[in-house]
This record gives C-alpha cells, sequence and structure tokens, in this order.
C-alpha cells in the first residue's frame, strides 16, 4: 500500500498547474489585537452600509472579509468556504458597490449571475433587491417555470443585473429581440461545482463565448477544489483561490447522528423516520430523498398521520415548489420533504434538523444537504439513516468531523408499533395516489382541449411567430442527456451495496483485516485512476470548440492518421502525455 506521505505523478502535475494557474493572494496588512474586520473598514458606500443593516449583517464572515476588497478590485476568483457562511453576499456585495459608480447615460446589462437551480435564482435575486434597496440598482430574475414574456419584457428595460439559470438564459439570448451578453462585465457562478457536471456543461461553454473575454468572473462553492481542466473551461485570468475551509469540512456547530438500519430491514425505515418526526424532531425540518416518488409518497403518509409537511421536487410546477418553500418558512408547516434539489444553497432561517432518510450518492452532495442547518453560526443537527451500502459515505463523514458523531438507537418495540400503524394506512395511501392519477389524466385532458381551443382561436398568430432557436440540435441535446444519464449512474455505483466476499479460510483475524483493507484500497485506487482518466479526456480541446467555427477549413477537416503525433499508434506515449499534460494550456489560449 502506497505511503500517505508519497504523492502521485498525478497530483505533482495537478499542482504544479495550479501554481502556474492561479495568481498569489495580496498579503493583508496585519491587525492588532482585538481589531476584527468591518464593514465599515472596507469603504463601502453609504447605501450599501444601509441596506447591510437593515438585513441585519453586523460582522463579515471569513470569505467575505477575503472576497469583498479583491472583488471590488476587479480580481478573477474562486472561492469556497463551508456552507452557510455567507458565500452570497461575497460577490454580490463587491458587484453593487461597484454598479453605483457604473455610467449612467447608458443602460445595459452589466452583471450576469449564473445559478443551477430555480430556487437558489429566487433566492439569490431577493437577497440582491433587498441589498439593493437603498440605490438605483435593478435586477431581473431568469429561471424556467415563470413567465417567458414578463422576463422578455424586464430583459428589454436593460436591467443592471441578471440572474438566471444556464438553459432560460441561452433561450432568452437566442430567441429575445435587443438581448445579448456582449456588454457583461461581471460574471459570477454560484454553486459552480454543480454548474461544471456534465448537464451544464454545453450551456456553460456557450455562455463563456458569448461573454466579452475582458470580464470579471468569479466562482463560488462550499465544495469548489482548484481542479484547473475544469477551471479552464471558463476562461478566469489568473483567478485567485479563496479556500477559508476544505472541500470537506463541516459547519462547526453541526451534531451529525446516524441511525444504523441493519442488511434486510429496510422496510423499517419509514416507521423510524415517523418516529424521530412525532418524538424528537417535531418541527423546522427537511427530510431528504433520493428519489421524488418517495418524497411524495411520505409527504401523503405525514398526512394521514396529521403531521403538517409539504413536499420539494422536480415534479411540482415552478409555482408549487414556490409555495412549498414560502410555507416552510413561514411556519406554516414542520416539514420539507425533499430531494436534492434543496440541498444548494436554499436559506433558511432557524431550520434545526436535516434528516437523510438515504444517504445520497456522493460525500460531497452529504456536505450540502447538512449545510442546510448550524447556518452563519446558529447550531443544527444532521440525522442519517445508514444502510450497508452508505458505508463509504459514513466512513469520509467519521473522517471529516470537526464535533462528536452520535449514533443514535430507535427502541425496536417503537419500530415494531409505528410499522403496524402505517401498515394499516397501505389502502389509504393507495386510494389516494389513484385519485391523484385519475385527477392528473383529468387536467392533461383539460389542458390539451384548451390548446387546441387556443391553435383554432389564435392560428394566424401563431403561425407568424418566430420558430425559437436552440444552440444544439436535437442529435447534440440527446448525447448531452446520455451523458447526464450515465454519471448519474456512475455516481449512484459508487453507493451499491458491495458484492459479498467468499469466507476467508486459514487466515487468523490480523491477517484477514490487513487483506481487506488491501482489497478496499485497490479498489479505491481504481476508481481514482478511473476517475484521473475521465478528467484528462475532458481536458481536450475540441469540446471547447464545438460552437465556434474554425478558422481554417480546410486545416480543421485534417485529422492525424495512425502515424500522428497526438494519440496515433506511432506517436508513443511520450507523445500522447506530452498532449495531455498542454491541452488544459492550450483551450486557454485558444479561448483568450
Amino acid at each position: 500500500m502506497r505511503d500517505e506521505l508519497e504523492e502521485s505523478p498525478e497530483d505533482v502535475l495537478r499542482q504544479k498547474k495550479a501554481a502556474a494557474y492561479f495568481a498569489p493572494e495580496p498579503t493583508q496588512p496585519e491587525k492588532e489585537d482585538g481589531d476584527d474586520e468591518t464593514f465599515a473598514g472596507m469603504n463601502l458606500s453609504r447605501p450599501i452600509m444601509k441596506g447591510l443593516t437593515t438585513l441585519g449583517f453586523i460582522k463579515p464572515t471569513p470569505i467575505q472579509c477575503r472576497a469583498i476588497p479583491l472583488g471590488m478590485a476587479g480580481k478573477d476568483l474562486c472561492g469556497a468556504a463551508v456552507t452557510g457562511s455567507g458565500k452570497t453576499a461575497a460577490f454580490l456585495i463587491p458587484i453593487l458597490e461597484r454598479l453605483l459608480y457604473r455610467p449612467k447615460n447608458s443602460a445595459v446589462i452589466r452583471v450576469l449571475i449564473l445559478v443551477p437551480t430555480r430556487e437558489l435564482g429566487v433566492q439569490v435575486h431577493s437577497v440582491a433587491e433587498r441589498l439593493a434597496q437603498y440605490t438605483d440598482i435593478t435586477a431581473t430574475l431568469c429561471v424556467g417555470g415563470l413567465s417567458n414574456k414578463a422576463q422578455e419584457a424586464e430583459l428589454r428595460r436593460r436591467p443592471d443585473m441578471v440572474i438566471a439559470t444556464p438553459g432560460r438564459l441561452i433561450d432568452h439570448v437566442l430567441n429575445t429581440h435587443s438581448f445579448s451578453l456582449s456588454d457583461i462585465e461581471i460574471l459570477i457562478m454560484d454553486e459552480a461545482d454543480r454548474m461544471l457536471e456534465a448537464g451544464f456543461t454545453d450551456e456553460l461553454n456557450q455562455i463563456v463565448q458569448m461573454c466579452p473575454k475582458s470580464r470579471q468572473t468569479m466562482l463560488f462553492s462550499a465544495t469548489m477544489t482548484d481542479n484547473v481542466d475544469e477551471l479552464i473551461r471558463l476562461s478566469l485570468n489568473k483567478p485567485i483561490r479563496l479556500f477559508v475551509d476544505a472541500p470537506t469540512d463541516m459547519a462547526g456547530r453541526l451534531k451529525q447522528e446516524f441511525i444504523r438500519v441493519r442488511q434486510g430491514r429496510g422496510d423499517q425505515k419509514p416507521a423510524i423516520l415517523v418516529s424521530l418526526c412525532t418524538r424528537t424532531f417535531t418541527q423546522r425540518t427537511i427530510i431528504f430523498f433520493r428519489q421524488k416518488w418517495a418524497a411524495h409518497r411520505m409527504k401523503v403518509i405525514f398526512g394521514l398521520l396529521g403531521l403538517k409537511a409539504a413536499e420539494l421536487h422536480g415534479n411540482l410546477t415552478q409555482l408549487q415548489r414556490l409555495e412549498a418553500l414560502e410555507e416552510f418558512r413561514d411556519s406554516r408547516v414542520d416539514f420539507l420533504m425533499a430531494t436534492d434539489l434543496a440541498a444548494r444553497g436554499i436559506d433558511i432561517a432557524g431550520i434545526q434538523t436535516v434528516i437523510n432518510y438515504e444517504l445520497p450518492a456522493s460525500y460531497e452532495q452529504y456536505l450540502h444537504r447538512c449545510g442546510r442547518t448550524a447556518r452563519a453560526g446558529a447550531s443544527g443537527c444532521a440525522v442519517s439513516l445508514v444502510e450497508e451500502s452508505d458505508r463509504q459515505i459514513l466512513k469520509m463523514a467519521l473522517k471529516n468531523a470537526t464535533s462528536d458523531i452520535k449514533n443514535r438507537v430507535v427502541a425496536p418495540e417503537v419500530i415494531v408499533k409505528i410499522k403496524k400503524r402505517l401498515d394499516g394506512l397501505t389502502e389509504a395511501i393507495e386510494a389516494i395516489f389513484e385519485e391523484e392519477k385519475a385527477d392528473k389524466a383529468l387536467r392533461q385532458a383539460s389542458m390539451e382541449v384548451l390548446k387546441a381551443e387556443n391553435i383554432i382561436e389564435h392560428k394566424d398568430e401563431i403561425l407568424s411567430r418566430p420558430k425559437r432557436e436552440w444552440f444544439q440540435s436535437e442529435k447534440d441535446k440527446e448525447n448531452a442527456r446520455l451523458i447526464a444519464d450515465k454519471t448519474k449512474a456512475a455516481m449512484n455505483e459508487t453507493v451499491a451495496a458491495p458484492k459479498k466476499q467468499p469466507k476467508q479460510q486459514k487466515l487468523n483475524r490480523r491477517q484477514r483485516r490487513r487483506k481487506e483493507a488491501m482489497i478496499e484500497d485497490k479498489k479505491i485506487m481504481s476508481k481514482v485512476n478511473s476517475d484521473i482518466r475521465a478528467a484528462k479526456r475532458s481536458t481536450k480541446g475540441q469540446r471547447l470548440t464545438q460552437f465556434a467555427a474554425p478558422k481554417d477549413p480546410a486545416a480543421a477537416a485534417k485529422k492525424p492518421g495512425k502515424g500522428g503525433k497526438v494519440g496515433g499508434a506511432k506517436g508513443g506515449p511520450k507523445s500522447r502525455a506530452r498532449g495531455s499534460a498542454s491541452s488544459a494550456f492550450a483551450t486557454e489560449k485558444r479561448l483568450r
């Protein structure tokens, strides 16, 4: 087994790339003892200070202390800090301060903030409006699920800031008249690591090409890494790393608890959850599920038991999702049944508990889930139901814990009693599902009738509308969808139940443990090497230039043969390594 202190060649190469790519952070003047950083000491304008006071912001957090001065200076940033540490304000405050001194004689869109989910977009837009309430700065929200026409009308007024999801933004760029990204001065990517996942890669590449190269770019996330190969895609200009916390750190005042669910007893999980929510965690609790149907089923069960609950997942309309958040935020319901849709960036004050009914596919997603509580210095509790297939995430949680982790036990007689009660609700649950199915069919039929009537009544107007454009063909969209599905499948495989090992014969306890550790290390190294190879393949330049026409079509049409220097059979391993190591820097040069 490799010594822990020994670095692999891939790690050394990554560190060299990072050293050449990132700019050093400017040194801050040393402060005297007891002289803490304040917002007043950052030379912020009075309207911004007034907005901060109204929101109750008194003292900047560590990420805000480091990011705000550099953001105001126009530097490209790549920031990471634990969930609930104030990253949204860390990029909004310098943006608003700079916009106060914008030229007032020309109305253009100067700031673009990209977010991965609609709910996070609504939240960022709300915080931006409250911070800017004493200024003349305007902001517009462009996310899916809301009126396209209303968003087009607002974009024509040239707001100073646009908060958008990638898909809806590109839709407006291609189909909304007199709207473009040619005047963007600042590009922000909130939850940037989520934006870099396969489902958003093509959209991000297109948006980056549409924005001016001279822009300022800032990336923020709780689990952001310094993987240069991915950051180069976004064409950052000598970014400064602001990693206040490690990507695996939890909030300091978060208490983690785990409940073991023994193999073959997964049918007890609903009873365990009901026991927790009726006896211990009775309010301000988010319960996370992997699948939408599971969240909905549990919401129905809670309703039959008289527990006030709402649900938040992708099967709901945007208005239903926003209404569920408002109900939970206003304490009209005590429980929110959610998928990972609510795991990123959602900030609701006073959340006391997060329950993981099922652990997510990755430890990073576990961090984001638990980060919905214990925010901004408050305390909170994260309780997870752990099955045999979740052992890897449990090990990561134990390894990176900053406080004590407890093993909670639910009394078996309580589980049996509640399970018997839930079994008696089976017929009522199925009846509700049948009723919902009939209502859904009726709604769909009504919508089809209304659609047909609308087509007949407004036929000429509909036919006269120009067809909406998109930057991808149907084949490209299908390929992107397949890549996203494969990525999700690969993530799910990492938490799949491990195969049962054959019984070890003629080995003492120490030998058996050593052999099991070697097998586990071999599996981990195989997965790491696979990820490294995938990362190297993703750095090849041709993926980033698929939207731009080549300068020389004749030269672009030529492909290296088997004897070529890059990847050919006769090129040898040396030439292949040279091509792989330099592809990321070549990509950066082309984008500039």
